[in-house]
């Protein structure tokens, strides 16, 4: 393997070198560098664990605390679902471009510190809003903080721990979701409940809060304190893994705000004429035109204004910045978008989540409608289940994805196919069965075999990108995991629940049918990956062929299949 200097947008050159010695040192600031895969990797695998916990505990107590917030606002199922994917997800995705790239030029730990204190203070000020509006800014916030996180975990680990274990080591911690959205739940819950039980009437509680604005405040608060800790990890040489050299970027921040202007609308324009001329901003328009349309036929069909505005805002910025890419560094565009297997597994893994984002957020309040729980058993069964039937999933996932692959090249795409087809049917039975107590276990058992994809995926993005390309690569994938799982999932469930309510069903019957409708997505997931697999060693190879290849021909580089 050899350099990215044509990819970074730099003129710095990377060579072989075993431990990543040298340049590579004075690039993060590593005088010492641990060795791959030893103590202290463990350790940073667990305190970047821990901020995964920590980012979906802040994204998913909402979900527990539904029913609270729509009945004191007064709003929707849809617009609940707004707030909880939309208004997160347009900002998560958008900003997750440029801060991956800053993850790919600057220090990964700082980077995820200051993110890490943003998202949480965002999480606590949510405790402080009176309305709809106030609650989605700090949610906008939120999305902003937590943009920075995972591309930036993705690539320290990679370079922490052997590519022969990444899919196990990236599916612990992206066991982190399953943690913190178990963990969220229970909170939320145990905080509502006991904050009710102090203060039955809102007007003697202290500021007058809400159970639901103490639960935002009692799960943002102790992540300042975590960012702290963040902040004094050792920052991994670029490579290690891999025993590459990569020489560090002069201008770290300057790449970051080219990439910011190229997603942050008017800036777009500006960017595109810079780099492609009148041509470029034409095209760029007649984009937008299409993204406008394409909104408003959404508008039609589903009315909701607000959603709608936000996601094109989102899809126009994303396909900006791919257009700005292919014009600004060709090489990184050619490896991600000449590449069949790296587009098909961006929106087949995608499809997955939106089931699982979907069923996930709205469990708890499905369970509190048709089987009359109450939300501390709600969000303790529900929560336990899901901390502890993901994390097992998850684990074993990369585990089997590791073990497998080399006998089975596909077999981390296999485990797409197969977390839809396991799942499917207890998905079904928590739907209808009649016994709150089956459901809390097919629960559990959707939880833990639904997501051993996720470290497999995230492996296979990582493989598929040279070392200094992979945090902008890993952005981009989680940007369609934010659009299509997280925008669209719980709020079209939510909307559609809302029509089969206004068609005369129950609250809890229009729930169900829009879940059950939701599940459909695990067909075109599935369709979507059987496609990567055709093409995944035609574009393993032209990876391969491009780190053999001199630094100077980078911008030149052979397509994919």
């Amino acid at each position: 393997m050899s350099s990215e200097a044509a990819a970074s947008g730099d003129d710095a050159h990377c060579s072989s070198a075993p431990g990543g010695s040298g340049n590579a040192s004075a690039q993060d600031g590593a005088h010492a560098s641990p060795e791959v895969g030893g103590r202290y990797a463990k350790y940073v695998l667990v305190v970047l664990l821990i901020v995964y916990v920590f980012n979906f505990i802040d994204r998913q107590i909402i979900s527990i605390l539904a029913e609270e917030i729509k009945a004191d606002l007064g709003i929707s199922d849809a617009d609940i679902g707004f707030l909880y994917g939309t208004a997160f997800a347009v900002f998560y995705a958008v900003f997750g471009i440029p801060l991956g790239k800053l993850a790919d030029t600057w220090s990964r730990k700082s980077l995820i510190s200051l993110g890490l204190g943003f998202w949480s203070l965002m999480t606590a000020l949510s405790g402080t809003a009176r309305n709809f509006t106030t609650l989605a800014t700090y949610r906008f916030g939120v999305g902003v903080g937590e943009a920075s996180a995972t591309p930036a975990a993705f690539s320290m680990l990679s370079d922490y721990f052997a590519p022969k274990v990444r899919a196990t080591v990236l599916s612990i911690y992206s066991s982190g979701v399953y943690i913190g959205a178990g963990v969220g739940l229970f909170l939320g819950a145990a905080v509502v409940d006991a904050w009710e039980s102090l203060y039955p009437e809102a007007a003697s509680a202290p500021f007058g809060l809400q159970g639901w604005q103490a639960a935002f405040l009692a799960v943002g608060l102790p992540g300042l304190l975590v960012a702290l800790w963040v902040w004094t990890l050792r920052e991994p040489v670029r490579g290690l893994s891999e025993a590459l050299r990569v020489a560090p970027d002069p201008h770290p921040f300057r790449e970051t705000l080219s990439s910011l202007y190229a997603v942050l609308p008017p800036f777009t324009l500006f960017n595109l004429a810079s780099l492609g001329g009148r041509r470029a901003v034409a095209s760029n328009l007649l984009l937008a035109a299409a993204v406008a349309l394409a909104a408003l036929a959404a508008n039609l069909l589903f009315t909701n204004p607000v959603q709608w505005i936000a996601l094109g805002i989102g899809v126009y910025a994303a396909a900006s910045w791919i257009q700005g890419l292919k014009l600004r560094e060709p090489a990184v565009f050619t490896l991600m978008f000449r590449s069949r297997t790296f587009i098909f597994i961006s929106i087949g893994f995608p499809c997955l989540s939106f089931v699982t984002y979907g069923a996930g957020f709205w469990s708890p309040p499905y369970l509190l409608r048709m089987h009359d729980v109450g939300l501390a058993e709600a969000g303790a069964m529900l929560g336990l289940g899901a901390a502890i039937g993901g994390w097992m999933g998850v684990t074993l996932g990369g585990v089997l994805a590791d073990r497998l692959r080399p006998r089975l090249p596909t077999a981390r795409l296999w485990l797409g196919v197969a977390a839809a087809l396991l799942s499917t049917p207890f998905a079904f039975l928590f739907l209808l069965t009649d016994s709150v107590w089956i459901a809390y276990g097919c629960s559990f058992l959707f939880s833990m075999l639904s997501p051993i994809w996720v470290g497999g995926a995230a492996s296979t993005v990582n493989d598929l990108m040279l070392p200094k390309m992979r945090a902008t690569a890993s952005a981009f994938y989680i940007l369609m995991i934010t659009f299509i799982g997280l925008a669209l999932g719980p709020f079209m469930i939510g909307q559609f629940s809302d029509l089969f309510s206004a068609a005369g069903l129950s609250d809890g019957l229009a729930l169900q049918r829009a879940m059950m409708l939701g599940l459909t997505m695990f067909a075109f997931g599935i369709l979507f990956l059987c496609l990567a697999m055709r093409h995944l060693r035609a574009d393993e190879a032209a990876r391969n062929a491009q780190a053999q290849a001199p630094a100077q021909n980078h911008n030149t580089m052979p397509k994919g299949d």
